[in-house]
């Protein structure tokens, strides 16, 4: 699996998210600008001891990131609040791209009209905002995992 981050703007969120997908063997797509350096102390707390070992790539934009990545074409889902598909709903292959966007803005207007039919939304109450984004990520990114049998971590303890 892959988790694509359009211009995080928490170190904390990064850092949390950049553990999950240490402990699921996902790799993590980062897209500048990022709202902090890969260096911030708060990032590292957050992550801990894992960000070492995560598979992280970092691209200058979004089209770097499309440029970089062509096999993500029809299997980049977009988590967003405006989307009419439930996350649940999809069917992920292995090796999906979920992308997630900024904390205060979410994916731009003009990237969800292009990949409509791969939005998804999580249910929440009406009338709230959003998630935070690193339960966001958790929350898509285990629905995707269970869809392929967790494959390839651990399921017993």
């Amino acid at each position: 699996m892959n988790i694509v981050l359009l211009e995080p703007e928490m170190p904390a969120n990064t850092g949390n998210i950049g553990r999950t997908c240490v402990c699921t063997g996902t790799r993590l797509h980062l897209i500048e600008p990022l709202g902090f350096q890969l260096t911030d102390k708060m990032i590292k707390r957050a992550g801990l001891d894992y960000w070492p070992d995560l598979d992280v790539t970092v691209y200058t934009n979004f089209e770097d990131f499309l440029k970089k990545n062509p096999e993500c074409e029809g299997k980049l889902y977009m988590a967003t609040t405006k989307a009419r598909r439930v996350y649940s709903d999809v069917k992920y292959e292995e090796d999906s791209y979920i992308m997630f966007g900024k904390e205060s803005a979410g994916i731009p207007e003009e990237i969800l009209v292009e990949y409509e039919p791969y939005c998804v939304r999580i249910p929440m109450a009406e009338d709230i905002r959003s998630l935070n984004l690193a339960n966001s990520v958790a929350v898509v990114l285990y629905e995707a995992l269970r869809q392929q049998g967790f494959s390839g971590v651990e399921q017993t303890g």
